[in-house]
C-alpha cells in the first residue's frame, strides 16, 4: 500500500534534476519536455520532449550496502523519434514534438513504447546488446566482404562480450489517418489495439496493421461552421477492452461502448456539471474547456483537469462529479490577463497515485498541487533548483492574494507564469513522483526511514 499524502507533504525528498541545459541559459524550444510516461513497474521513466527526442531513465538496482535506501534514475537511452516534416499538398509543417508516450506491459526482454506527435505514431522496441557475434567466413570483423580467393577454411561464428548497448528500433509506423493534431494514445487492456485521439476523430488500431485503423468515434459536421466543440483527450478504460471515455472543450465527458456500433456516434453515458449562473463570465467556455481525461486505476472513476480544477466522477452518476478540487482559484481574477498572454489554454495534465488515494496536477511558477481524497488535505509544492538540493525536505508553498502577506507567502502577483508544470508522471506502486518544468526533469520520493 501507498503511505497518504500526509507524509508526502512532510517528507518529500530527494531530487534528480536536469535532462538537459538548465533554465537560465542555453534553453531552445526543442528542449522544452512535452510528456512524461512510468512503464507498467516504475524501472522506467520516459521523457519527451519538443525536439523529437525520447529519454529514458532506468532506476538504479537497491545498493548492497545500503539495501533500504531505493535507487535514484539515471539516463537509459535517447534517441530521436520524429523528424520535422512538410506537408506540401496542405503546405502545412508538422512539428517533431512528441505529444504523448505510451508503454505496453513488458513480455519479454525488450521494451516497447508507443511515441506521437502531430500525426504519426511510432512504436519502439527498446532492447539490449551485451554480446557481438565474431567469426564470420565472408565478412571482416569490421563488416566489409572478405575476399573469396582469401577463404581458405570455414569458421563456426561465436559471441563475444562487449560494453552494453542499448538500440532503439522503430517497428511500426502508423501514419496517414489523422487530418488534424493527435492529442491523445491509449492502450487497450487486450494489449492487441490501442487508440489515437485528434480534435474530431478517433481512431482504432490493431499493432500489427500499420496501414488501415478503423474511425471509431467522428464529430466533424457536414459544415465546418457548425463546428462547436472538439475532443480534447481519450482514454481507455484500464479493465474492459470496450469501453472508453474522451473529453471535449465544452467540458463534457462521454463514456461510449464498442459493442453497440462499429462507429461510437452514440455514448453510453454523458457526463456534465451545470454551470453555476452565478461564475458566468466571458472566460467561462475557454476554461471549462477539459485538457486531461484518465481513469482511475481500479476503472471506478474518471478524473479530469480543466483550467481552474480537478474533477473526479463516479461513473454511476453522471449529473454532478462527487469531488472538486481547486488548483488555483486566486486565478480567477486574473482572467483577462491570462487570456491577453495566452496562458489560459495551456493544457494541464493530472495523475493519481497508485491507489487512487492521492491525486496531482500543476500550476504556475512550477507550483504543483496534491490532493488527498481520504482526508481532504491538500499541498502546493515547488520544483525548483533553489529548494531541491538532494536530500533537501520540500516546504509547502502559499500564495498570498490580497492584504498583508506572511513571510513564507508569495503574491499572486509575483507569479511566473513563464513557469509551469503541464505534466507530471507517478510511479505506480511507490510514491515516486516526476514533474517537467521546462527543460528539467524533477523525480521526487518520500522519505526513507
Amino acid at each position: 500500500m501507498i503511505p497518504g499524502l500526509g507524509n508526502l507533504m512532510q517528507d518529500v525528498l530527494w531530487c534528480f534534476s536536469q535532462v538537459k541545459g538548465t533554465i537560465d541559459v542555453g534553453v531552445t524550444e526543442a528542449d522544452i519536455i512535452s510528456t512524461v510516461e512510468f512503464n507498467h513497474t516504475g524501472e522506467l521513466l520516459a521523457t519527451g520532449d519538443k525536439g523529437g527526442r525520447v529519454v529514458i531513465f532506468q532506476r538504479e538496482q537497491e545498493s548492497k550496502n545500503q539495501p533500504h535506501r531505493r535507487g535514484e534514475y539515471n539516463v537509459y537511452s535517447t534517441f530521436q523519434s520524429h523528424e520535422p516534416e512538410f506537408d506540401y499538398l496542405k503546405s502545412l509543417e508538422i512539428e517533431e514534438k512528441i505529444n504523448k508516450i505510451r508503454w505496453l506491459p513488458q513480455q519479454n526482454a525488450a521494451y516497447f513504447l508507443l511515441s506521437t506527435n502531430d500525426k504519426t505514431v511510432k512504436l519502439w522496441k527498446v532492447s539490449e546488446r551485451d554480446k557481438r557475434p565474431e567469426g564470420y567466413n565472408l565478412k571482416d570483423e569490421d563488416g566489409r566482404l572478405r575476399d573469396p580467393s582469401m577463404i581458405t577454411s570455414l569458421r563456426v561464428p561465436v559471441l563475444r562480450p562487449m560494453d552494453l548497448m542499448v538500440e532503439a528500433t522503430p517497428r511500426r509506423v502508423f501514419a496517414n489517418a489523422h487530418t488534424y493534431h493527435i492529442n491523445s494514445i491509449s492502450v487497450n487492456s487486450d494489449y492487441e489495439t490501442y487508440m489515437s485521439a485528434d480534435d474530431l476523430r478517433i481512431n482504432l488500431w490493431n499493432f500489427e496493421i500499420t496501414n488501415q485503423s478503423f474511425n471509431i468515434v467522428d464529430i466533424k459536421p457536414a459544415n465546418m461552421e457548425e463546428l462547436t466543440e472538439v475532443i480534447t483527450a481519450a482514454e481507455f478504460h484500464p479493465h474492459h477492452c470496450n469501453t472508453f471515455v474522451y473529453s471535449s472543450s465544452k467540458g463534457t465527458i462521454r463514456l461510449c461502448d464498442m459493442r453497440t456500433s462499429a462507429l461510437c456516434d452514440r455514448h453510453a453515458k454523458f457526463f456534465e456539471e451545470p454551470e453555476d449562473p452565478s461564475n458566468r463570465s466571458f472566460f467561462s467556455e475557454i476554461i471549462s474547456s477539459i485538457s486531461d481525461v484518465k481513469f482511475s486505476h481500479s476503472g471506478r472513476y474518471i478524473m479530469t483537469r480543466d483550467y481552474l480544477t480537478v474533477k473526479v466522477w463516479d461513473l454511476n452518476m453522471e449529473n454532478r462529479p462527487i469531488e472538486t478540487y481547486q488548483v488555483h482559484d486566486y486565478l480567477r481574477s486574473k482572467l483577462c490577463s491570462l487570456y491577453e498572454n495566452d496562458c489560459i489554454f495551456d493544457k494541464f495534465e493530472c495523475v493519481w497515485n497508485g491507489s487512487d488515494s492521492v491525486i496531482m496536477t500543476g500550476s504556475y511558477n512550477n507550483f504543483f498541487r496534491m490532493f488527498d481524497r481520504n482526508t481532504k488535505r491538500d499541498v502546493t509544492l515547488e520544483a525548483s533548483r533553489e529548494n531541491s538540493k538532494p536530500r533537501a525536505v520540500l516546504k509547502p508553498r502559499k500564495v498570498c492574494v490580497g492584504g498583508k502577506r506572511r513571510k513564507d507567502e508569495i503574491s499572486v502577483d509575483s507569479l511566473d507564469f513563464s513557469k509551469k508544470i503541464l505534466h507530471t508522471a507517478w510511479h505506480p506502486s511507490e510514491n515516486i513522483i516526476a514533474v517537467a518544468a521546462t527543460n528539467n526533469l524533477y523525480i521526487f520520493q518520500d522519505k526513507v526511514n
